[in-house]
């Protein structure tokens, strides 16, 4: 199946029959007669393992099987496999952690002989394998013949004791490998992980909600391992608060920003004691805003834990990715990576990229074992139920002209370079070419001022006034893609705005007098759609906004919680006509729609990430 490209850097040979280690006894076709090795192809896999692996990669959600997801690494590069695991029964297959490495993974872990997040221990006894942490990487020395999943030949030292010969593997692949060596009666000695102290956890003033118990059970079920998708405003954390009690290993969450750093650390000292409910709350450390303290719960911004991971990926258990649509990212990708974490939690209101990348998920953190759309909460009475609805305003005479002017150069652009059809690619290839090309410069101009007429119309203004004056006294957020229509409204309205400069100290006030009814109409930009404690509102306003489902469910998240009264959510969307803005629209209401006919519980049919055939949630 592979080319000569594809071979080892180091060819694998079988050892001899006496010093064979327990893998001699693995299952599937014998050598020749008389021989305890099993049946070797020209690569030096087994015979027998790839219709096993293959079947575990399936399930995975992994897309290019043959590959090792060696990627972002210092340095490493995607290289076939040329270790293959054995085919075992189905459920050793469907069980990403299966209970041998969850007991290995659960119990004390001796520290290592090295400095901390570097692989230099002592030398493994004869014939056993050892496995330690490499700066983010899993270091798999001794293996001798022994076919071990995941990993390559490792061309780089790891310190003066390392063996030679060596495997390496991304540390996510831990708990796999353990597994694999465990089950298979593998000798090993595991000093991977040095896991920070930590005392054992209970739950204060935390219950769960029927749905919320249903997510938890699942993701338990899943070998402690998988996404839970639910609205803003259901109550994602408290499913992970459980989840961090539940699994009794120190725990890392990682989240987009320094705000929401703050809100789960208040959280976490809020619902969990140590020792008993009247015990102490615990010390949470934190990694980014200029702190950088660890500690048995610790609480990351996403861009500190990229520049931390390789050193701290062996000190945690369990790490919870809070929004983790952003993980698959190129760079954000990497910290999953880095951690040898076997239990994975990630949270989200909408999984589904634009650029496709949700497909990554299930390899870093697990697949969707849990999903609700907003309709189904909010007709059970855990979220407000809501309205949406659509005002369309025409462009003023020479905004009309001025848009079909731009638009006509734009279509006439991409006709020219051969692009016929706009769409996400198109305009990605647009882009590209935009820094070389003029015809192409010109035209991705034109496109972005015809775009910029839309959005700022003074017919939406006008329309914004009608509606401040229908739902006067209501609590409202007015949204919009940039900060020239947040301007415009501010000055106009004298409402307070929130944008990417605002500082700190002035978006806690604004949102705090918003909270009060002392503003009862705020403005924002994109700043606001997520990562941030945004009090209860009743009214949305969408002025502009991107085709994204993602956008249009977090700002609906907004207005969500449930009202006094029972009172109901409204969400207004103002369109221009005859602009692109229609077709935005609908792709965004589309989404929405879709969201809502994932299903009330469980991985829906074909969701990212849930298995074929039924799997955990089921």
């Amino acid at each position: 199946r592979a080319g000569p490209s594809s071979r080892p850097s180091r060819p694998v040979r079988p050892p001899a029959a006496p010093a064979a280690p327990a893998l001699a006894q693995a299952r599937g076709p014998r050598g020749p007669a008389g021989s305890q090795r099993p049946a070797i192809d020209k690569y030096g896999r087994p015979v027998a393992a790839a219709q096993g692996y293959q079947s575990l990669v399936k399930w995975r959600g992994l897309k290019f099987p043959g590959t090792s997801p060696l990627l972002g690494v210092r340095g490493f590069e995607s290289r076939p496999l040329h270790h293959r695991l054995p085919p075992g029964d189905a459920a050793r297959r469907n069980a990403v952690i299966p209970c041998a490495a969850r007991r290995a993974v659960s119990a004390p872990a001796p520290a290592p002989a090295g400095r901390r997040g570097s692989a230099a221990p002592a030398a493994a006894p004869a014939g056993r394998i050892a496995l330690s942490f490499d700066s983010g990487t899993l270091l798999v020395e001794g293996a001798g013949g022994v076919a071990v999943p995941h990993t390559r030949g490792d061309d780089r030292p790891a310190g003066p004791s390392a063996a030679r010969g060596a495997l390496r593997a991304h540390a996510m692949h831990y708990a796999e490998i353990a597994s694999y060596l465990a089950d298979s009666g593998v000798a090993f000695d595991d000093r991977a992980r040095d896991y920070i102290p930590s005392e054992p956890l209970v739950l204060r003033a935390l219950r769960l909600r029927p749905y919320q118990q249903r997510a938890f059970a699942n993701w338990r079920a899943a070998s402690m391992r998988g996404c839970v998708v639910m609205p803003t405003g259901a109550g994602k954390t408290a499913v992970a608060v459980r989840a961090i009690r539940e699994a009794g290993v120190p725990a890392l969450v990682v989240v987009p920003t320094i705000d929401l750093m703050d809100q789960w650390a208040g959280v976490l000292s809020r619902h969990l004691r140590a020792g008993s409910q009247r015990g102490a709350a615990p010390a949470v450390g934190r990694l980014g805003g200029g702190a950088g303290t660890l500690s048995a719960l610790t609480v990351a911004t996403y861009d500190s834990a990229y520049a931390r991971a390789a050193s701290v990926g062996n000190r945690f258990g369990l790490v919870v990715f809070d929004e983790v649509h952003h993980l698959p990212a190129r760079g954000y990708r990497t910290i999953a990576e880095c951690l040898v974490a076997p239990c994975r939690l990630g949270l989200t209101a909408t999984l589904e990229r634009d650029d496709g990348l949700h497909e990554l998920v299930p390899r870093l953190a697990g697949g969707v074992v849990f999903r609700v759309g907003p309709a189904a909460l909010s007709g059970q009475g855990h979220l407000a139920p809501y309205d949406v609805e659509r005002r369309r305003v025409r462009l003023a005479d020479g905004e009309q002209a001025e848009y079909d002017d731009a638009q006509a150069r734009f279509l006439s652009g991409m006709r020219r370079l051969g692009l016929t059809t706009p769409s996400a690619h198109t305009l990605r290839r647009l882009i590209m070419m935009s820094n070389r090309n003029r015809a192409a410069r010109e035209a991705l101009l034109a496109r972005n001022r015809a775009a910029e007429i839309a959005m700022n119309s003074s017919a939406k203004l006008d329309e914004l006034r009608r509606v401040l004056e229908e739902h006067a006294g209501a609590r409202t957020i007015v949204f919009t893609h940039n900060n020239r229509m947040v301007r415009e409204v501010s000055t106009r309205f004298l409402v307070p705005s929130i944008t990417h400069r605002t500082p700190r100290d002035e978006r806690r006030e604004v949102l705090g007098g918003f909270r009060s009814g002392r503003y009862p109409v705020i403005v924002t930009s994109r700043v606001l759609d997520e990562g941030v404690d945004v009090p209860d509102a009743q009214i949305g306003v969408i002025l502009s906004g991107t085709g994204s489902g993602r956008e249009l469910i977090q700002r609906l998240g907004r207005l969500l919680r449930p009202k006094a009264g029972g009172g109901r959510a409204l969400i207004v969307e103002v369109v221009s006509e005859r602009t692109r803005e229609t077709g935005t629209s609908a792709k965004r209401m589309g989404a929405l729609a879709r969201s809502n006919r994932g299903g009330a519980e469980g991985p829906a049919a074909g969701a990212v990430g849930a298995p074929a055939g039924g799997g955990p949630g089921k």
